[in-house]
């Protein structure tokens, strides 16, 4: 897969001019005439090393939480934990998220995606290792903040990544790290039981041998430290002719003339990304926050409380871990198949409305018979939780350029993180006081009708340009 990308990576500028000149202005530079074979094979090697940095850093951005979720109630004993005080937990990602993830671009902007992003890993590496061994339920609290930290980051920044690197294939590629993070959401469900019970039994060990996973997606962004996205489509076009004027190659006046033409595009391009967004003045963009907030609330519900869910309906602990993995699993197919469905249409809102009613019928079958058909649940959850890759991609496709990408997925994630809040603390506080799931379940079900709404809008062909542009 990673060889394959790089050899399409590689393809002359004859294919990149049948981008849009804003595309040509955010993409990467590829081979062109006049490019040196040394040039072209460390080009190749970068392109690798961004892939595999993008696959490790997905599988990271998860077990966090759901190796979390498979343990709660033994984390909820060693640190004597209420309900509500787990709720709260449970809500501390999404707060992360939104506190942490509006920084990523100005951070981006100073040190470079890469750079941000193997902080990002490195700072998931030390909040997981520390989390366990605290002692107490602050000093879990902050451990946890500082892991979902670099996870809020490395979210923001993923999009970008994508659209700077492969801006003629954000589908495929925003399905690959949507495949591989519900990989390792789906992995850390299912194995951290029986790797606790491996380990003798203490979920302290169980919750910090992620650490080891998160540290080894720290090595890809190493060699890309020093990659800080300043690379311009007017220098590249200078350095382009540079190389041409060196290598020796006679060019027609028509050559010249084309040539010159296509440099003006890619300037024209270059400055139309500079054009000031107020992002808050785009229907599309709030649209597309609330639809994240939503799909968030319900996904963190669900890795938050759903194995609680079931072992309270008398399915065992073991089992209920796998029942979450089940959940997450779906993600790994279709996080790749959905992007690309996407990218296709004109129109994402049917998708947004199927997923929906694939939520609906999960959670009333989580109401009237969870311990029955506990299979058949968890499998349309994790249909309904593909909102999540389905939103992702809407970001790339609803803005035309890398910053307005950047701007988009700042304030879509944030804004939508914040909205997600209060979402798994009101199930906890409804659960204590009822001492039930009705409520809580039907809290989600409520929540799905207007996630398929403002979905369905966000999901129209226009961008956040066209809306939100500053005169």
């Amino acid at each position: 897969m990673m060889g394959l990308m790089a050899r399409e990576e590689t393809r002359t500028v004859d294919t990149r001019t049948a981008m849009s000149p804003t595309e040509r202005g955010t993409a990467a530079p590829t081979s062109r005439p006049g490019t040196t074979p040394g040039a072209a094979r460390t080009r190749a090697w970068a392109t690798r090393l961004v892939v595999l940095g993008i696959v490790l850093s997905a599988l990271n951005l998860r077990p966090a939480i759901t190796s979390l979720g498979a343990l709660l109630e033994e984390v909820r004993d060693g640190l004597g934990m209420s309900g509500s005080v787990a709720g709260l937990l449970t809500s501390v990602p999404p707060l992360c998220f939104a506190v942490f993830g509006v920084t990523a671009p100005r951070l981006a902007r100073r040190f470079g995606p890469a750079a941000v992003v193997c902080a990002g890993m490195a700072a998931i590496t030390a909040g997981l290792l520390i989390r366990p061994f605290v002692g107490n339920t602050a000093g879990f609290l902050a451990a946890s903040a500082l892991a979902l930290m670099g996870i809020a980051l490395s979210n923001v920044l993923m999009p970008v990544i994508v659209k700077r690197w492969f801006p003629d294939r954000v589908g495929s590629m925003t399905g690959l790290y949507s495949m591989a993070l519900a990989l390792g959401t789906s992995l850390a469900a299912a194995v951290t039981v029986p790797l606790t019970d491996a380990l003798g039994g203490n979920w302290r060990s169980g919750l910090a041998v992620w650490a080891a996973l998160a540290g080894t997606a720290i090595l890809p962004w190493l060699p890309l430290l020093r990659d800080r996205g300043s690379d311009t489509a007017p220098a590249r076009a200078g350095r382009q002719e540079r190389a041409e004027a060196q290598g020796g190659e006679v060019r027609r006046p028509e050559a010249r003339q084309a040539g010159a033409l296509q440099v003006g595009a890619l300037q024209a391009g270059a400055a139309a990304q500079h054009v000031p967004l107020r992002i808050t003045r785009s229907r599309t963009a709030w649209a597309l926050a609330v639809f994240f907030g939503l799909q968030a609330t319900a996904a963190y519900i669900t890795m938050g409380w759903m194995p609680q869910i079931f072992r309270d309906a008398g399915v065992p602990a073991g089992t209920a871990g796998v029942l979450l993995a089940v959940t997450m699993v779906m993600g790994v197919p279709l996080a790749f198949v959905i992007p690309r469905v996407a990218t296709r249409l004109p129109h994402q809102g049917p998708i947004v409305l199927v997923l929906g009613v694939c939520g609906l019928a999960g959670y009333a079958g989580l109401y009237f018979a969870p311990a029955a058909g506990a299979w058949a649940w968890a499998t349309l959850l994790g249909v309904s939780n593909c909102a999540f890759p389905l939103a992702l991609t809407m970001v790339g496709m609803r803005a035309r350029s890398g910053p307005g990408v950047a701007q988009l997925s700042a304030f879509a994630q944030s804004t939508g993180y914040l909205i997600s809040i209060p979402g798994p603390l009101l199930v906890g506080v409804l659960y204590q006081q009822s001492g039930g799931w009705g409520l809580p379940i039907a809290l989600m079900a409520g929540l799905m009708l207007p996630q398929m709404a403002v979905g369905f809008l966000a999901g129209r062909d226009r961008t956040v340009e066209e809306e939100a542009t500053a005169h």
